[in-house]
C-alpha cells in the first residue's frame, strides 16, 4: 500500500445509500440498529441495513456465512454508494480470507469502521487498492467535532488538512479530551496506515499485513493491560515493521489497566521503549480510537505528522 496510488471512492452526497452492517460483534442495545439509521438520516443519507445486521450468534452478529453475506452483498451492490459499519468487537478476522475485495475494485465506494474493523480497512486498501476509512461507528455517539471530520474527509474533495477556518482543519483543531505531547519531535510524511494495535498485532505474518514501508503508523486500543500493549508492541518490533516508518501518531488507549502484581510502568515508559530508539517522529494523544471525539482517517493518503506541534495533515483528497 506504502508504494502504490490507491483508488480514491467517491464522496458521499446527499441522497447516498449507505449500507449498514455488523461483520463483527453482536449489537446488544435494541435500539442500535434504529441509531445508525437515524444518523444517517440525519447526514443526509439513505440507509440500507444489512439482512442479518440484528441476527446473533452467541458473540457475533449472526453466523460467519451470514455476515459476510451482508458485506459482500453491500460491496458488490452497485446501487450502494458506502458501507458503514454498525460496530466492531470481535469477528472480521474469521471472514476475511472470503471477502469479495473484486467487487470494490470493480466498484470502488468508502467502507467506514475501526476498532475491529481494522482488519476490514486495511485489507481493503491492501488487496482492493481502494482507499478505505478508519472512522466512528453507525452507532457512535456523532459528536459536532466527529461529524465536522468525518464529512471533511468523506464528503469533501479535497485535502481535509487544508482549507479556511483552521477550526476545519485536522491539524489545528484539538478536542476536549486533552493535549498532544511529542515523545520525539520532528516532521514525516507518508502513507497513514493502522488502527487498532491488537488487530494490526493479528495480521502480521499474514496475507493481509498491511505494508508499513515509509509510512505513518496510528495506533489505539481498548480494555488492553498495559503489560499486553507492551507485548504487541514486541512483537511488531521482533516483526521488523517499525523500523520500516517514516512516523507514529499514538491515539488513544482507553480504559487501560497498568498495575500488576508485580509493579507497574508508565504508558510514556512503554512508548520510549518501542518507539524512541526508531529516530522518527512520534506524538501521543491524538483524536484517534474509542472516544467520542474523534478523527476519521482515509488510509493510504499521504499525510504530514509535525511532532513537536502536536498535529496530524491529510494531505490529499480522500474521495473523489
Amino acid at each position: 500500500m506504502a508504494g502504490r496510488d490507491l483508488v480514491k471512492p467517491p464522496r458521499l452526497r446527499p441522497g447516498a445509500r449507505v449500507a449498514l452492517i455488523a461483520p463483527s460483534a453482536v449489537l446488544l442495545e435494541r435500539d442500535d440498529l434504529a441509531r445508525g439509521v437515524e444518523l444517517c438520516r440525519a447526514l443526509g443519507f439513505v440507509a440500507v441495513l444489512g439482512r442479518h445486521a440484528g441476527a446473533r450468534h452467541g458473540y457475533l452478529a449472526g453466523t460467519d456465512d451470514q455476515r459476510l453475506a451482508d458485506l459482500n452483498a453491500a460491496l458488490g451492490d452497485d446501487s450502494i454508494d458506502a458501507v458503514w459499519c454498525l460496530q466492531g468487537g470481535f469477528g472480521t478476522t474469521r471472514i476475511l480470507d472470503r471477502v469479495d475485495f473484486a467487487a470494490i475494485r470493480r466498484r470502488p465506494k468508502p467502507v467506514i469502521g475501526y476498532s475491529d474493523i481494522t482488519a476490514l480497512v486495511n485489507a481493503i486498501a491492501l488487496e482492493a487498492g481502494v482507499i478505505a476509512f478508519h472512522g466512528p461507528f453507525a452507532c457512535d455517539p456523532f459528536t459536532g467535532f466527529t461529524r465536522l471530520h468525518f464529512e471533511r474527509v468523506l464528503c469533501m474533495a479535497e485535502p481535509a488538512g487544508a482549507g479556511e477556518p483552521p477550526a476545519a482543519s485536522a491539524a489545528v483543531v484539538v478536542p476536549r479530551h486533552g493535549r498532544i505531547l511529542a515523545l520525539r519531535d520532528g516532521v514525516a510524511e507518508g502513507p497513514l496506515v493502522g488502527g487498532n494495535l491488537t488487530l494490526l498485532q493479528a495480521l502480521l505474518g499474514t496475507p493481509f499485513q498491511p505494508d508499513f514501508a515509509g509510512a505513518i503508523l496510528f495506533l489505539e486500543d481498548v480494555h488492553e493491560d498495559l503489560y499486553r500493549v507492551d507485548r504487541m508492541l514486541a512483537h511488531l518490533r521482533l516483526s521488523g515493521v517499525l523500523g520500516a516508518l517514516a512516523g507514529v501518531a499514538i491515539g488513544r488507549f482507553t480504559e487501560m489497566k497498568r498495575q500488576t502484581a508485580g509493579g507497574a510502568l508508565a504508558f510514556d515508559e512503554v512508548l520510549e521503549t518501542y518507539f524512541a530508539p526508531l529516530g522518527i517522529p512520534v506524538a501521543h494523544g491524538f483524536p484517534i480510537g474509542h472516544i467520542e471525539d474523534q478523527w476519521t482517517l482515509p488510509l493510504g493518503v499521504r499525510g504530514r505528522l509535525d511532532a513537536g506541534a502536536g498535529s496530524l495533515t491529510i494531505l490529499d483528497a480522500a474521495v473523489s
